[in-house]
């Protein structure tokens, strides 16, 4: 695959450049926040929406026996992970199922517990529905990040929390969770009776040797109280078509979620969604080890210039994602100020670090999924703006 080739994506209604304008003010920047690739998706996937536009009928569809297991299959062969393919149920997106998952399983007034800094909308689910947060931030050490599971188990003894959303592979940091730290966060939940939502989003991106554990795989225990929200979206470049596969082995847990989706009528599958995923977990196989490869020399290339180029900057490879956490807090610039700083300066559009909440300030998050000749723009404008900034 050539990840190389230049690809226009301005005038498609595109979030990511053509929506720069509202999100950042001005649309002379490069934009390296929101989390898609610029990257054209499997050729499986084109040929197969090909076919099925040519077709000229796109009417009511369903999740098909064929489907299930192109999900199955995927899951066995890249995860290890055998399922039932009936545990599967479809949602049209991740950030929708947490929301469902929060409105099914918690009452107004429950604490949900998340670990920032993470994932902006972790926060908005729990709070738009009345529940409250309980933070129990992540712990930092020599840049690798942890949870800290002993300042989760007081929480939990606290009381009122029915509810924990794990990010796993974790965004913005981008950890890869062992084992051994789902298992004992697993043993937490199970002593206290807390369910857990697993965002596994970020799942097959994962760089060797780290490799990714679904929750579910840990423990009979672990099994019996998850909810595994996985997608094709970020894997193979179709966030657009809002198609996400939700896996939960207990039936008791799979049949609330499933009337919490019929409430509102959103369980159905579009008739290109679930022709590009069942194609993607076909036929993506190949594409995906390519632009991982890529990926990794992405983050390879950044990390390395800032290290030795922009010592003031401070980055850790991220096990998992092709998102970059960078941590400016030497430069004691307010969080608007920096983003202020990145945006007039190096003209870069970046994600706040302060949106990912608590422990996020003074960090901002760049999405190296994109071409070489983007990313080598990018340093080099962060690389002019730094130095005008030593001058003082």
């Amino acid at each position: 695959m050539n990840f190389d080739k230049p690809i226009s994506r301005h005038m498609t209604g595109c979030e990511k450049w053509d929506g720069m304008k509202n999100i950042f003010g001005t649309a002379d920047a490069l934009p390296m926040w929101v989390a898609d690739m610029d990257f054209e998706s499997p050729p499986s996937v084109v040929s197969a929406l090909k076919r099925r536009v040519e077709h000229g009928v796109f009417g009511y569809t369903m999740v098909t026996a064929e489907y299930r297991e192109s999900v199955a299959s995927w899951m066995k062969e890249r995860h290890g992970w055998e399922i039932d393919p009936e545990w599967l149920v479809f949602c049209p997106g991740v950030v929708p199922a947490l929301s469902f998952a929060v409105q099914a399983f918690t009452e107004p007034g429950d604490k949900v517990v998340i670990q920032p800094p993470v994932y902006p909308p972790f926060h908005s689910v729990v709070q738009e529905q009345g529940r409250e947060l309980a933070l129990n931030p992540l712990v930092c050490e020599n840049g690798r990040y942890a949870m800290d599971l002993q300042g989760l188990e007081k929480i939990l003894e606290g009381g009122r929390v029915k509810m924990l959303i794990l990010c796993s592979p974790h965004n913005p940091v981008g950890r890869v969770w062992t084992r051994e730290e789902l298992a004992a966060l697993v043993q937490l939940c199970v002593r206290h009776d807390v369910m857990i939502v697993s965002d596994e989003i970020h799942a097959d991106l994962v760089y060797a040797p780290h490799a990714h554990m679904p929750l579910a795989m840990v423990s009979d225990e672990a099994k019996k109280r998850t909810i595994i929200c996985t997608s094709p979206s970020k894997t193979f470049n179709i966030a657009g078509l809002n198609t996400s596969n939700i896996i939960i082995p207990d039936p008791e847990i799979r049949e609330k979620f499933r009337k919490a989706l019929q409430l509102y009528h959103v369980g159905s599958i579009s008739a290109l969604g679930s022709t590009a995923a069942q194609a993607a977990y076909e036929g993506g196989r190949e594409w995906l080890d390519e632009v991982l490869v890529y990926l990794q020399q992405n983050i390879d290339y950044v990390t390395d210039y800032i290290e030795t180029h922009i010592p003031e900057i401070k980055v850790q490879k991220p096990e998992a994602t092709y998102l970059l956490w960078l941590d400016f807090r030497s430069l004691g610039m307010k969080p608007d100020e920096l983003a202020d700083f990145l945006l007039t300066k190096a003209k870069l559009a970046l994600n706040k670090g302060g949106s990912f909440g608590l422990g996020g300030e003074g960090f901002m998050r760049m999405n190296v999924a994109c071409s070489k000749a983007t990313v080598t723009e990018a340093l080099k404008r962060l690389d002019a703006a730094m130095k005008e900034w030593r001058l003082g």
